[in-house]
């Protein structure tokens, strides 16, 4: 009752969220801010996930490292499943000129947004919008042995998909791949013990964010409570989560 007053009383521009959203949009001019996708130009909305942390460039900085290592590691091709708007087709397309990109997204709201963040950061030609991946689909594109990157986050499915007893072309495709073991507890541990013979496993955490990594301080945003600071930099997850980075044995020796 008491939100319902607030938001008849308060115009839309000046609800904390939305003001938060609009300043970071103005800020950055919906660019990436930093990160290894800075400078990547944005839609205004993010689809299912953070959207501040996307544009403020600390959306889950825990991969910085890994993402580092795929542009020396230079895949043939990339495999994304669940793209959403496409944070990571898009943003390794304009960092892997060179690779081909396809990324799976199965609803439309996802496939539109997707094609627009291709459009604006012009790599259109360079990535291929598909719709849902199973295990042949991921099968038949990853057979001709071309260096292939998978980057998973399908909201459990992985647990079906990244077999690599089922797959066999995955033994010699690097994975990174966010683990729901919010859903399924435990899948961390079985997604390492598919691939513990042929691969070079990383598992990294995800890790708290603090109101004050939020940038833009006006005197509109310090006199919010900290509480909607620390809303704007958090990426909303449940418990901590887990992404696992595996890499076909040997792989890292051949990019140093």
């Amino acid at each position: 009752m008491v939100g319902k007053i607030i938001r008849a009383i308060i115009p839309a521009k000046w609800r904390p969220i939305t003001y938060l959203i609009d300043q970071t949009i103005r800020e950055t001019q919906c660019k990436v801010r930093q990160g290894p996708f800075a400078g990547m130009n944005y839609v205004r909305q993010a689809y299912y996930s953070a959207y501040i942390p996307k544009l403020l460039g600390i959306y889950e900085r825990e991969l910085t490292g890994a993402i580092a290592e795929v542009c020396r590691m230079k895949p043939a091709k990339v495999i994304d499943v669940g793209a959403a708007e496409g944070y990571y087709a898009v943003g390794l397309a304009r960092l892997l000129p060179d690779a081909r990109i396809i990324a799976y997204e199965m609803t439309d709201t996802g496939q539109a947004l997707l094609r627009e963040m291709c459009r604006i950061n012009n790599v259109t030609s360079q990535v291929e919008i598909r719709g849902r991946c199973d295990r042949p689909e991921l099968e038949s594109i990853l057979a001709d042995g071309q260096s292939a990157l998978v980057v998973c986050d399908c909201e459990g499915f992985e647990a079906i998909l990244l077999d690599p007893l089922r797959v066999p072309a995955l033994r010699f495709a690097s994975v990174l791949v966010e683990s729901h073991d919010c859903f399924l507890p435990g899948l961390k541990e079985e997604l390492a013990e598919r691939f513990k013979a042929t691969h070079d496993i990383e598992m990294f955490a995800s890790t708290e964010r603090d109101a004050s990594e939020y940038p833009f301080m006006d005197a509109y945003v310090r006199a919010l409570p900290k509480s909607y600071r620390a809303w704007a930099v958090s990426e909303w997850r449940p418990e901590v989560m887990y992404w696992l980075w595996m890499k076909p044995k040997g792989a890292s020796e051949a990019t140093h």
